[in-house]
């Protein structure tokens, strides 16, 4: 058996080499151990997203935790990361289960837990579980999942976050205003809430197909060029929203079909909430988002700390401190009001009701922001390499000797995790390895879009060639 780690999010793996119904049994005799340990009467709720043999899988887990006498609340049909973390919160269960791979290729699936304060379980907790995860496959039988009243619930959390969503929008603004929008589920979890929330509103990739069309599911440009395609095409949207597969991150188009970055929309949210909402707290950023966040911060006078990738880094600090967004650059962001739980929906809506109540366009919202921070431009990389260059790679970005990247000179490097090289003209590059894929990345920031491509295909040779 192979071991079991969970990665930035959760634990991943390909159906069929790894992730298979065996190993789905051990990782969750871990979890049941675990809750066991801490809890007299342990409960979770399960669920899947649209990813092949969902149901299969959580089954599969379900299984285990009746046969360890742990109450099972399981979904109704297929349902997004953050309706589980939700209804952990409103069922207050000992931990909460979502079947999903998140952003991965369609041919992954995954495992992420949650706690009952509605966000990823700690980097600690996980750490007591990975121990408590057997080697040998437990023998437990299959059960039917039906409500039986006692130790099986069958639960509505698509029409939980439903209720949450309506209770916390101006709905009508959006739905009257003049602005037409349009959303992209990616063939994901969240195309059930938008359909039933905008009806008529143009919708795309809003059907199960677990292939995804050969595509990860993840909402960024290179992902999402029909959807881009479609927004010019029409003329007439204002914003496009996209979602990845189990609805947890963002992607953002402007009524001209350019793409809209997470380090944008994080910008837009602090800017909504502190000046226009009158929120306040402290900002949680992870280390790949840009500088310009603690500009906008400094603007305002508000606290920013910025920590590890992994949203699981940041969802502790919403426990303990004042919290007005915590954000990362994969488009995973949580803010003040909601559940500390990244919500790709939730992101989206916040943006659309600002553009809906202010009249003011996105193109014109993010101007707002560029008079304080200043205007830049940012993309991404990801390199699809051997074991061996990966390690290469990382071994000479660990040795501190790199003194020139895309044609310019190094003025500082930063390594909160992985490296962060920063140049006298303002320009940004980050070198890491993916917790989830084997994928380097690397990512850039420029003032404009000329030099910044310029700079990172010049980039991406050298780190090519370390």
């Amino acid at each position: 058996m192979t071991a079991i780690k969970f990665g930035t999010d959760g634990w991943r793996a390909i159906i069929a080499k790894d992730f298979t119904t065996d190993n789905v049994k051990r990782i969750s005799m871990g979890v049941a151990l675990y809750l066991k340990q801490k809890e007299t009467e342990p409960s979770v709720v399960i669920g899947h997203d649209c990813r092949f043999a969902g149901e299969l899988f959580m089954q599969t887990a379900a299984s285990v935790f009746l046969a360890q006498g742990i109450k099972v609340h399981f979904a109704k049909g297929f349902v997004s990361t953050p309706m589980i973390s939700l209804a952990a919160h409103e069922l207050q269960v000992s931990m909460g289960v979502i079947i999903t791979a998140s952003h991965n290729p369609p041919s992954y699936n995954g495992y992420k837990l949650k706690g009952n304060y509605g966000g990823p379980v700690l980097p600690f907790e996980l750490e007591l579980i990975e121990a408590l995860i057997p080697d040998a496959v437990p023998q437990v039988a299959d059960i039917e999942l039906k409500d039986n009243g006692t130790t099986l619930f069958r639960q509505d959390l698509e029409a939980m976050y439903l209720k949450r969503v309506e209770d916390s929008f101006d709905l009508d603004a959006i739905r009257n205003s003049s602005m037409k929008f349009a959303y992209d589920a990616m063939y994901g979890a969240g195309q059930g809430v938008m359909k039933k929330l905008f009806p008529g509103m143009d919708l795309l990739h809003c059907d199960q197909n677990p292939g995804f069309e050969g595509t990860a599911p993840e909402p960024i440009l290179k992902n999402l060029k029909p959807f881009q395609e479609f927004i010019r095409s029409k003329g007439n949207i204002a914003s496009g929203l996209a979602t990845d597969g189990d609805a947890d991150r963002i992607g953002l188009f402007d009524s001209k079909g350019n793409f809209v970055d997470s380090h944008h929309i994080i910008l837009l949210l602090i800017h909504y909430l502190y000046k226009y909402k009158g929120y306040r707290g402290k900002v949680i950023t992870a280390f790949s988002v840009t500088d310009k966040v603690k500009t906008l911060c400094a603007h305002y006078g508000l606290e920013q700390q910025t920590v590890k990738i992994g949203f699981k880094y940041i969802a502790g600090f919403f426990l303990e401190e004042d919290i007005l967004l915590g954000g990362e650059e994969s488009g995973g962001i949580a803010v003040k009001g909601h559940i500390p739980e990244r919500d790709g929906i939730w992101m989206g809506l916040i943006i659309w009701e600002f553009m809906a109540k202010s009249g003011k366009t996105l193109e014109e919202l993010i101007e707002e922001v560029y008079a304080i921070t200043g205007s830049f431009q940012y993309d991404r990389a990801d390199l699809h390499l051997t074991e061996e260059q990966k390690q290469r790679i990382l071994k000479t970005c660990a040795g501190g000797n790199i003194q020139h990247f895309g044609g310019k000179d190094v003025a500082r490097t930063e390594t909160i995790d992985g490296y962060k090289y920063h140049f006298n003209g303002g320009e940004w590059l980050m070198i890491r390895a993916s917790g989830t894929e084997p994928v380097v990345r690397v990512y850039a920031e420029a003032a404009d879009k000329t030099e910044l491509e310029t700079f990172l295909q010049q980039s991406v040779k050298d780190v090519l060639a370390l």
